[in-house]
């Protein structure tokens, strides 16, 4: 059966490229604890921070970067947590917005970078190119502080977005169907959830995988 379109002439169109617009979105990495979801959103955050133990880029654990990112929030309440996930993965566990936002809490930013795809299944089509929209889901949800990025002009309002506010916010990067940035990040679990401890707890390592 073919799917249908729900409101896709709605939805404004993929333009921008992620290997430009991510970085110019987050800006100052080391700002914040990030928590990646799988695939796209994983490469683009190993590469940006040159898999930085303030970075848990997570393999095999679909729909869980958001709830993650969450604990992590009310668990450090004196860090600024990113989530960046993509749309298919948060689709897995869109839920979870209905908690953080009554949650609520002020040191979470939540980066979705949405391509309309599912880039690690073989690049099938997700809901989101074909109407649905996350930031209306999010903001349905309840998240008050949301923000949308089509263009370039939205760009530097929104990387503002995910440090200045007392409450949670939300921000939806949609960009074009294209390979994110090529990176050979860590992906060993284990290694990856020493080097993020490490990083809580004040040592810092670069957690890249050994050379040979």
């Amino acid at each position: 059966m073919e799917p249908r379109s729900v409101a896709a002439s709605e939805a404004p169109p993929f333009l921008l490229d992620r290997r430009q617009a991510v970085p110019a979105l987050i800006g100052r990495h080391e700002d914040f604890l990030i928590v990646t979801g799988l695939a796209g959103t994983a490469k683009d955050i190993a590469a940006l921070t040159e898999d930085g133990s303030h970075a848990y880029t997570m393999a095999g654990a679909m729909g869980g970067a958001a709830a993650m990112g969450l604990g992590l929030a009310l668990a450090q309440p004196k860090r600024r947590v990113l989530v960046v996930t993509g749309d298919g993965e948060l689709l897995m566990n869109v839920g979870t917005l209905a908690t953080i936002a009554i949650l609520n809490p002020p040191n979470l930013s939540i980066l979705c970078v949405d391509n309309g795809h599912y880039g690690e299944t073989g690049n099938q089509k997700s809901h989101t190119a074909l109407g649905v929209q996350l930031d209306r889901m999010a903001a349905g949800a309840g998240i008050g502080v949301i923000r949308t990025v089509n263009t370039e002009a939205d760009i530097a309002e929104a990387a503002q977005t995910l440090r200045a506010h007392n409450a949670t916010a939300f921000v939806l990067l949609r960009v074009k169907d294209g390979p994110p940035a090529s990176f050979r990040r860590n992906m060993s679990a284990a290694a990856c959830r020493e080097r993020f401890r490490g990083a809580l707890l004040g040592r810092g390592s670069s957690g890249r995988p050994p050379h040979g």
